[in-house]
């Protein structure tokens, strides 16, 4: 169990750490931080907060473990605001999409008594914002949790233990932690979430400038396969700017497919069609 945990700018997922964190008695004091004053004054009235701190910094003072919940670009300037006001043996964490970047900045950040871990909770939801947030989002899901892609043998074995911590934290809100680097994290991450975003939102939008008509006669197909479309743009292309050589080669890797099924349609080679549609169910059963 953390002892004092503080999240600054819970959104859907930061609200949602604090929400399991009570629920499942993995932290004895919560502390949030938001930007604007109406939405401190309103997560004062929570039940599952114990203080509201005025300044990032008043947030994480006395806080063993913090987790900062922005945007990724705000995710390292809150990691630079909050440094000096960190207590010795802190840990600060985050759940956002990106990691190889937001790694290494913070961690630059950090002060030589604390250390950043990265985090990435794979669990979300089309809607957006605090009220939102469930005690529930994060079982049975995946979190990455990050390692140092170098080799380190200095304070290795510290490492090691603080990085324990930070699964077990994800255990303890029930999910499912899986250490990785940073470089690899968002490899996975283009393929298996960013790029199903991308091919979600062009064919929706694809759709969109068809006949108005039709999208009155769509099933539950075109709307299970366009679900995710209805994101929120503003928190993806941020995404995208931030995961840009991963998410192209991962494009470039489906439009060697999707010729490849073009090609089949054309020849009329049904036989692969066939085996690509065997691949594609025994895939998705499997999830």
């Amino acid at each position: 169990m953390i002892d004092h945990l503080a999240i600054l700018a819970p959104g859907l997922l930061g609200a949602s750490v604090a929400k399991a964190a009570r629920a499942r008695n993995a932290a004895r004091h919560i502390t949030l931080w938001a930007r604007r004053p109406e939405t401190r004054a309103n997560l004062r009235a929570q039940s599952w907060v114990d203080a509201v701190a005025e300044t990032p910094d008043d947030a994480v003072r006395e806080a063993d473990l913090v987790v900062l919940a922005a945007p990724v670009e705000k995710i390292i300037e809150l990691a630079a605001l909050i440094s000096p006001a960190l207590k010795p043996g802190a840990i600060v964490t985050d759940v956002g999409s990106v990691k190889t970047r937001v790694c290494r900045e913070c961690s630059a950040a950090m002060p030589a008594h604390a250390l950043f871990i990265g985090s990435h909770p794979m669990a979300g939801s089309a809607k957006t914002g605090w009220e939102n947030a469930t005690d529930d989002l994060f079982i049975g899901r995946t979190a990455f949790v990050t390692q140092p892609s170098a080799n380190i043998t200095a304070g290795a074995l510290a490492l090691g233990m603080k990085i324990a911590s930070v699964c077990d934290f994800w255990s303890d809100l029930g999910a499912n932690p899986v250490i990785v680097t940073p470089e690899q994290h968002d490899e996975i991450v283009a393929h298996i979430s960013h790029l199903p975003q991308t091919l979600a939102t062009t064919l929706a939008a694809f759709l969109g400038a068809k006949n108005s008509d039709w999208r009155e006669f769509a099933g539950n197909g075109l709307r299970d396969t366009t679900r995710i479309a209805a994101s929120d743009a503003n928190m993806w292309i941020e995404i995208f700017q931030q995961n840009r050589a991963e998410i192209l080669r991962a494009l470039e890797s489906y439009e060697t497919e999707l010729a490849t099924v073009r090609a089949a349609f054309a020849a009329g080679d049904w036989p692969l069609l066939r085996a690509r549609l065997e691949a594609g169910k025994k895939f998705r059963d499997s999830l």
